[in-house]
This record gives structure tokens, sequence and C-alpha cells, in this order.
């Protein structure tokens, strides 16, 4: 092999790494890797600080980091501001783990479901999807063309605005409102 055509190839590997790559979109700001987890990719988007802070308090770093496959709604910063005054904060509270995890776990599917799976699950069903969450939480999946959306227990719609943001253990599809569970 001569050194052009060793040249040749290496600048073809790294130009077809590159792009695999850059098939992810920008969240937050921050590139988002595929070779990288859930976690590595989170802690790096300006738009998904409380959301990191969150899954830190209730202690599911390691989960999320795992092999998976996970589906991740994301919610952004804008998505827990939408929630009462002060809700955030306490939620953050030792003592309120439980509730915490309950809420993050309704976040996370245990699949690897990019958006045209889920929508195929959508027309299979009929034009909605009950899609069970490891928290617990049955969402009722829709959409209207590219836009998925997602209805939680409490009867709020939830809006993906970024589907599509593959990981190294599975997905992140990011969502404008933070996912509830039904009251009790």
């Amino acid at each position: 092999m001569t050194f052009k055509t060793l040249m040749t190839a290496t600048a073809t590997v790294a130009v077809l790494a590159s792009g695999a790559y850059a098939e992810n979109p920008m969240v937050g700001g921050a590139a988002m890797y595929a070779d990288k987890n859930i976690i590595e990719n989170a802690v790096n988007s300006a738009d998904h600080t409380t959301l990191v802070a969150a899954v830190k308090a209730a202690g599911l770093v390691e989960t999320l980091s795992g092999t998976g496959p996970f589906t991740v709604f994301a919610p952004t910063n804008a998505a827990f501001e939408k929630l009462p005054e002060g809700t955030v904060e306490g939620l953050l509270k030792p003592e309120n783990k439980d509730q915490l995890t309950k809420i993050l776990t309704c976040h996370v599917v245990g699949a690897d479901a990019m958006s045209t799976a889920i929508m195929g699950m959508i027309d299979d069903d009929g034009g909605a999807h009950v899609v069970p969450t490891l928290g617990g939480c049955m969402l009722n999946a829709t959409y209207d063309g590219d836009m998925i959306m997602l209805e939680d227990e409490q009867g709020q719609t939830i809006n993906v605005t970024i589907a599509d943001v593959d990981q190294s253990n599975g997905v992140i599809h990011v969502v404008d409102t933070v996912i509830l569970p039904a009251t009790e």
C-alpha cells in the first residue's frame, strides 16, 4: 500500500466517522455523539441542566449510563420552568427522591425507539399507541406530519421538539413538557 493510498483510506474513514456523528442534531448548543451514552451527551446540553441535576439527585446516572437500550423523552429547562413555582426545588430535596425518581422514569422506555418506529407503532394501532414507561406511566403517542406528541396520565400534551438523537445505549427525543404520572 502506498503512502497516498493509506492517506486516502485514512481520510475516507475520518469522513465516514464524522458523517455518522453529523447525522445527530445539535442539542442545547452541543454536538451529540452516537458513540456516547445518554448521560455523556446530556451533560453537554445547555438546555438540559435541570434534567441532569434531577437525574443526579434521583441516583439514576449509573442506570442511564448502562447498556440499555433506553428511549428517553428529555425535557428541556424551559419544560421544567412550566411547572408551578418551587416544584423543581422541592423535588430535588433528598426526602422527595422517590417522587422525583417516579417522574423521571416516566420519561424512559426500555427500548431503542427512533421516531420512524414510534410512528409505525402508531399507524399499526390505528392512530394512537400506548407507550409503557419504566416508571409505570402509560403515555398515549400520536403524530401529526413529522411531529410526535405524547399525552401523559394527567392529560398534558408533550411535543417532541428534537427527535432521533442517537446514543450508544438508546435514543433521546427532546420534549417541551415534563411528563407527569397520574395523581394519586
